[in-house]
């Protein structure tokens, strides 16, 4: 029963009682007992316990606080930096493992009576006498929350499960960093648009990580799409998650959200491009400076026809959990531009872009968009067209 009064009134009431229900009958005390109960919301075996005097109160000296002095704590740091500083619930099953070691190759001297309260020294008194070293071995205080973070948590979070077959438009975006075997400097990444609803993609090659660049290249794939964005979903990388690029997307009205940190599956739709189509095209190795930036530009130019028009691919129809069995059932595998056409939210002018050799000229590479009015074609587009002896 949820408490009704406070532990004040709670109080009170029990000195104004405790004598009446002491020297009361048994009829007396069974009525006092069920009232007491109604009112406190306490157990009957409790109120009965208060009632009676016999309830236990916590002594008023703090000497179990002083129980684990300094020389538990000068042992606790050894061990807790033999095991490779462990969290303290995974520590506290590995000392029994630990200190016959220790003793044994003189690391350790215990005597009896500190030997029985490091075996018997719960989790949270170890969080509490670690403290400090672990503070130190972060290099100073806490790290304070940033900018970035306070953008983060204004992004919501939208998981795997929460798509719900939205319309062309909404996109899983994510970088492929082409470091080679070091992530250290500059080195040139890869975004990756890929559309929920259709599986069409785009991908921009990045020459650093600058909130500048990272705009650029959403516009530049905002251009290349044939349908207009509505919703761009990021991972929690800080290129990302700032206030430039935040801002910029929301005065465009695109509708951002976010994936939930470490949790890849929540953009498997992007991961999986990033696997299929950068990885097995580019490889694993560094590309630095302007001149790879445009080298991988030119090949994703002509990379993303074939893949959009041509390559069939598969998309998840349902999926049925039996027990601890997953099934899943796939529509027919077709080229991303087939689900654009076949969409009934793309309008005509929209399908006609994407039928167009992906939105571009074969010849000249007209754009045919127009950036005022996104999936609209513009007049000098097609009268390009039909000038091109393409």
């Amino acid at each position: 029963m949820a408490r009704r009064i406070s532990m004040a009134t709670r109080s009170e009431l029990v000195a104004a009682i405790v004598e009446r229900y002491r020297l009361g009958s048994r009829s007396d005390k069974c009525r006092i007992l069920d009232e007491f109960v109604a009112v406190t919301g306490y157990h009957r075996r409790h109120a009965i316990r208060v009632l009676a005097g016999r309830e236990k109160r916590p002594s008023g000296n703090k000497s179990n606080s002083l129980r684990y002095g300094s020389n538990v704590r000068e042992a606790l740091i050894v061990l807790w930096e033999t095991s490779e500083r462990l969290c303290s619930k995974r520590l506290k099953p590995l000392i029994p493992v630990l200190l016959p070691a220790l003793e044994r190759h003189g690391r350790l001297e215990l005597d009896d009576a500190l030997r029985s309260k490091l075996m018997t020294v719960s989790p949270a008194t170890m969080d509490r006498l670690l403290t400090e070293v672990r503070m130190v071995a972060r290099g100073g205080q806490r790290r304070r929350a940033g900018m970035s973070s306070a953008v983060r948590r204004s992004v919501p979070v939208r998981t795997f499960g929460d798509w719900n077959d939205p319309p062309p438009g909404f996109v899983e975006v994510d970088f492929v960093a082409h470091s080679g075997t070091s992530s250290s400097g500059s080195f040139v990444q890869t975004m990756v648009l890929t559309d929920i609803a259709t599986g069409w993609t785009e991908c921009i090659p990045v020459r650093t990580r600058d909130s500048g660049n990272v705009i650029v290249a959403i516009k530049q794939a905002r251009s290349l799409f044939p349908f207009p964005l509505l919703g761009v979903d990021f991972d929690n990388d800080s290129a990302f998650m700032n206030a430039f690029v935040v801002s910029w997307c929301r005065s465009e009205e695109l509708e951002v959200t976010r994936s939930r940190a470490y949790r890849k599956n929540d953009q498997a739709h992007v991961e999986q491009k990033n696997g299929a189509i950068v990885r097995r095209l580019v490889g694993y190795g560094r590309f630095v400076g302007a001149e790879a930036t445009a080298a991988l530009g030119q090949l994703y130019a002509v990379v993303r026809l074939y893949g959009n028009l041509f390559q069939p691919s598969f998309k998840l129809q349902e999926k049925t959990r039996i027990g601890a069995r997953v099934i899943k059932r796939y529509h027919p595998p077709v080229p991303p531009v087939a689900r654009v056409l076949a969409h009934p939210g793309v309008t005509e002018l929209d399908k006609g872009a994407a039928t167009s050799n992906g939105g571009k000229c074969r010849s000249c590479a007209a754009v045919c968009r127009n950036p005022s009015r996104p999936g609209r074609a513009r007049a000098a587009d097609r009268s390009s067209w039909s000038a091109c002896k393409a």
